[in-house]
């Protein structure tokens, strides 16, 4: 009997390494189903999924493996026809079974908590104050103010503007207008966010960055782009009949293939850009087009120096 107990808790163990290294193999996999990180910030958010993901892997495969032991080892045999043992409650196992998930909710909440944090993301509780991502030192922590200048000038400030259905960009030390957002690389860039009608999302995939814009509030958002490349803009938020056709193209680019573009576009006469929710608009009013219900005419097409 003691070489039998000790053969199953040897099962067990050996099982339970194995269900532990699987998940943390499949919690390190996890990166690879993401795409490029092409901002700073990138690995806080695939920390977190990666994290998810093994401690998910972690109790599938647990509980699989758990049914799949006592199929094998503790199943009745074919001439056993009476019913099982009359177990009563055990309330240890019962405390230990609601203990567990409730500290694992727990620390999910908190690391997530931790993260939103890190990346700056804002909602109504941060209107009254400006809330720098990855603990980024604001005027109140640092008493050097030469230092704090310095920090200041490095940081590229950008206004964006969301409206039905555009994303506009300004920026403001070279006064160019644009509908496509260029950035330099390795640079710390600052947002100001800004919606002209309803609540707007500012999601670039590639970056792991989401973040409601409010309309009345303007909100200033920051992160550092690292990988050179062309990204995706969208609109995360439903903000109407032609919600979909709310995209724009990110450039990232070294520093100074950035100063040449505005250079560049800092030369040319503002003109409409091209806007594929105005055009669609004037297409079906153009051919009498009744859908059935009320549409939001799109915003003008903005004046830019450079329509992308």
């Amino acid at each position: 009997m003691k070489i039998r107990h000790f053969l199953d808790f040897l099962t067990i163990v050996t099982g339970a390494v194995a269900v532990t290294l699987t998940s943390l193999w499949i919690g390190k996999q996890a990166y690879s189903w993401l795409p490029p990180q092409g901002a700073a910030e990138s690995h806080l958010i695939d920390d977190l999924f990666s994290f998810l993901v093994t401690l998910g892997s972690l109790i599938f495969l647990g509980v699989t493996a758990t049914l799949f032991y006592s199929i094998c080892f503790h199943r009745a045999k074919a001439t056993d026809l009476g019913d099982g043992p009359h177990i009563e409650g055990n309330v240890t196992l019962e405390v230990i079974w609601t203990a567990i998930p409730i500290m694992l909710v727990l620390w999910i909440a908190g690391y997530s908590y931790q993260v939103y944090e890190e990346m700056g993301i804002q909602g109504p509780s941060h209107q009254i104050h400006l809330h720098n991502p990855m603990k980024m030192e604001t005027a109140e922590a640092a008493p050097d103010q030469a230092s704090e200048a310095a920090v200041a000038e490095d940081v590229e400030h950008i206004d964006v503007s969301a409206k039905q259905w555009a994303w506009v960009f300004h920026y403001p030390q070279s006064n160019v207008t644009s509908t496509e957002l260029h950035l330099p690389s390795d640079r710390r860039v600052r947002l100001n966010l800004h919606s002209e009608d309803v609540l707007h999302g500012f999601f670039i995939p590639a970056f792991r960055l989401k973040q409601d814009i409010i309309p009345g509030n303007d909100l200033d958002f920051e992160f550092t782009p690292i990988r050179p490349g062309a990204y995706d803009l969208t609109d995360s938020q439903y903000s109407g009949t032609y919600f979909a056709t709310m995209r724009a193209k990110v450039i990232v680019e070294s520093p100074s293939n950035y100063q040449q573009w505005l250079s560049k576009a800092a030369s040319q006469t503002p003109s409409p850009a091209p806007n594929q929710a105005a055009s669609e608009y004037a297409l079906k009013i153009e051919n009498g087009i009744d859908s059935g219900w009320k549409t939001v005419e799109p915003a003008t097409p903005p004046l830019v120096n450079f329509p992308g």
